[in-house]
């Protein structure tokens, strides 16, 4: 029972980083109906800049994270502005197509020597782990600084789009482009916003992964990418709820198969979900089933 619910524990810390990501696929989704194949890869920068902020530009972690945050929501609102926008209005296989050939750039681009470089960098820790035994349970302060962080992105995320103005637009934009127009919402400055704040949740979430499980590499973003995106369809594409939900059913199902079944099964039970989901409940389990006008 101990070792059970350790693993819970484990599992709910990996959901929650699926969850930073599943979130930035989910908004997206919302506003422009675009699958932004190549948000695991902003995860991916967003590792890599916090790595470098605190061990080789001497920056105190918060500072790292925040700094990792700011660029990558730059980086967000430039792959928006050019590989998205032009072809907003294109067929969504178009936009599909660029959204996994930024993927590929952004991989191979940062493989280059002078940007990250191809070798796997163990991550040297900011912070001494810290660990509590309680009647047989450990929690580590690495557990507890990934909770309180995507606790405290999930409130302000929510106080965004449901008590400001920009929230407002997004969800107008999200429910009409053209009706939001004529209410006066700019809607590729909501867009671009939309974009820049799903980038910097995930750049929060490739740094707190990389100090949680300490090695990274230009490619590691496409396998929590893949599953960030199954949790998000899991929980219905599209509702914030619905992506936090998913991710943390993720990260059960993937820990739960590692420890009672196989490692090297977990991946291959991750997307069967994806693919019994899909067959009986496409619009996720908080998701709901609406007309389509033809």
């Amino acid at each position: 029972m101990e070792f059970f619910l350790n693993q819970v524990i484990n599992g709910i810390q990996l959901g929650l980083v699926y969850a930073l990501i599943a979130l930035g696929y989910t908004m997206v989704y919302g506003i422009v109906k675009l699958i932004n194949f190549a948000h695991g890869d902003v995860f991916m920068v967003g590792a890599f800049l916090g790595y470098f902020g605190f061990t080789y530009w001497g920056l105190p972690w918060p500072v790292a994270i925040l700094v990792s945050m700011v660029i990558c929501a730059i980086l967000g609102v430039v792959i928006e502005r050019i590989a998205y926008r032009p072809l907003r209005y294109a067929p969504r296989i178009v936009a599909l197509i660029s959204a996994i050939g930024v993927s590929f750039f952004l991989e191979y681009f940062c493989s280059l020597k002078f940007v990250f470089g191809a070798n796997y960098r163990v991550v040297q820790r900011p912070l001494p782990e810290i660990s509590w035994h309680i009647g047989g349970i450990t929690i580590t302060n690495i557990q507890l600084l990934i909770l309180v962080a995507v606790v405290g992105m999930l409130i302000l995320l929510q106080w965004i789009v449901h008590r400001t103005k920009v929230g407002a637009a997004m969800r107008t934009v999200s429910f009409d482009h053209d009706a939001a127009r004529l209410m006066g919402v700019n809607v590729d400055r909501t867009i671009s916003f939309t974009f820049a704040l799903g980038s910097a949740m995930a750049a929060m979430g490739g740094v707190l992964y990389a100090i949680a499980y300490p090695q990274i590499q230009p490619f590691m973003g496409i396998m929590p990418g893949l599953k960030a995106f199954t949790a998000a369809v899991l929980g219905g594409i599209g509702l914030i709820p619905g992506a936090v939900l998913g991710a943390l059913i993720m990260g059960q199902v993937e820990t739960m198969t590692a420890a009672f079944i196989s490692s090297q099964l977990r991946d291959a039970i991750a997307f069967a979900i994806l693919i019994i989901v899909l067959l009986f409940r496409p619009s996720g389990i908080l998701g709901r089933t609406e007309p389509e006008k033809v």
